[in-house]
């Protein structure tokens, strides 16, 4: 802001202190004091004694994002096309929208930056200094916050939003956009009900989660799920849950709370299903433990292709420890999961599921079986040869798999 806007901002903020308001919870105030200041500011620039303003309504806007909201970012969380928010320095802001990356008009200073950072973290606990370079913490409004600092990064802070955009509750919802094919829709729906446990796979901004919070649709309303994040994402409103997010240490070094601790704590609630945000490290053999107790349950990973995600499962647990080998964590894996979806991004910012494959439970000379059940032809999702395991199941649950799975 500039001139007549920056002189009310400042007598925003002076009303604002001498009230002893909180701009984060008391935003019902924050608006009557923006509303009666931008009033009287009209009134004593038309007698001359202020600078005019062209548009009192974006004025007020202006003044709500900065004092309230997260300032020139503000208009970018507002909207709700925009699904990632990233700031190289202060002179390169970018957006996506529709999985495409754009370079913004905004500008900021290092000093702006900083002290939108450090509002950013104010309602999350967590911290941001040269002993942590590194935080990730979630906004009130749900996005997700990850920062660096130098000397981690070569000069400036290294910002990224990542908005979680509820685009799907459901599955039918992934069809619609275009992701799913009815009949593919069909069987994940059953094989969720049916209990199968489901490893989701792709590239960064593939979609993963939001497939998740989709099969999370799937699941029987009377069950009891527990979700384990690094930060929060999943979104299973209306249903028997309880939601966890990992902790860093304090200042101390010490109370920092791991995704393998989480996975632990979530086997003391009587999970009837365990959904964990991603896998990353060696809380995937805590994972394989729970799915091979007997609890369904689905998680993501960051993979390539539906063989390649295998192939990572069978490779993360060994970083749990030396007394972790191969021989065991090879046909764990494979008697843990039932079915693979691997997503994409395609160059047009298209996320769609490129691969549902099915694991047979079978290992040879250390390879997990895996068949494609559907797959990508010509750019069309479609039934390939592959069957799923645990067709009892499907039964019980009141599902015909071969005339799910019946070619069309």
């Amino acid at each position: 802001m500039a001139g007549g806007a920056a002189l009310l901002e400042s007598e925003v903020r002076e009303l604002i202190r001498r009230r002893g308001l909180d701009p984060a919870q008391d935003d019902s105030d924050v608006r009557e004091i923006i509303a009666a200041a931008v009033a009287d500011y009209d009134d004593r620039s038309l007698r001359g004694l202020v600078p005019r303003l062209d548009d009192l309504d974006l004025t007020s806007k202006e003044l709500h994002d900065a004092i309230s909201g997260f300032g020139p970012l503000q208009s970018y969380l507002d909207d709700p096309e925009v699904e990632e928010i990233w700031i190289n320095e202060p002179g390169k802001v970018f957006v996506a929208r529709h999985g495409r990356p754009e370079l913004t008009t905004t500008l900021l200073t290092e000093e702006h930056v900083h002290d939108l950072v450090e509002r950013m973290l104010r309602t999350s606990g967590r911290r941001l200094d040269l002993s942590t370079p590194f935080v990730d913490a979630t906004l009130p409004g749900g996005e997700r916050l990850h920062v660096v600092i130098p000397d981690v990064t070569r000069r400036h802070w290294a910002v990224n939003i990542r908005k979680y955009l509820v685009r799907a509750r459901r599955l039918s919802d992934l069809v619609a956009l275009g992701s799913l094919t009815d009949q593919a829709a069909a069987f994940l729906h059953a094989a969720v009900a049916s209990g199968l446990n489901i490893l989701v796979s792709g590239a960064t901004q593939a979609g993963k989660t939001t497939m998740v919070n989709a099969l999370g649709g799937s699941i029987p309303a009377h069950e009891h799920v527990v979700t384990c994040e690094e930060v929060f994402e999943l979104q299973l409103a209306g249903r028997d849950v309880v939601a966890m997010q990992c902790r860093q240490p304090n200042l101390e070094g010490t109370g920092e709370i791991p995704l393998r601790r989480l996975v632990k704590e979530a086997l003391r609630m009587r999970p009837d299903r365990l959904l964990i945000g991603e896998v990353r490290e060696a809380e995937a053999l805590d994972m394989l433990i729970a799915l091979n107790a007997g609890i369904p349950g689905a998680c993501t990973i960051h993979a390539n292709s539906a063989r390649d995600a295998v192939v990572k499962m069978c490779t993360l647990p060994l970083l749990a420890g030396e007394n972790i080998s191969d021989r065991f964590v090879v046909p764990t894996v494979a008697a843990a999961f039932d079915v693979v979806v691997h997503l994409d991004l395609d160059r047009r910012g298209h996320r769609r599921v490129a691969e549902i494959a099915a694991m047979s439970g079978r290992v040879e000379q250390g390879v997990v079986e895996i068949s494609s059940l559907f797959e990508r032809r010509t750019g069309e999702l479609v039934r390939s040869d592959g069957f799923p395991p645990h067709v009892e199941r499907f039964e019980r649950s009141g599902f015909d798999l071969r005339d799910l799975l019946a070619r069309r």
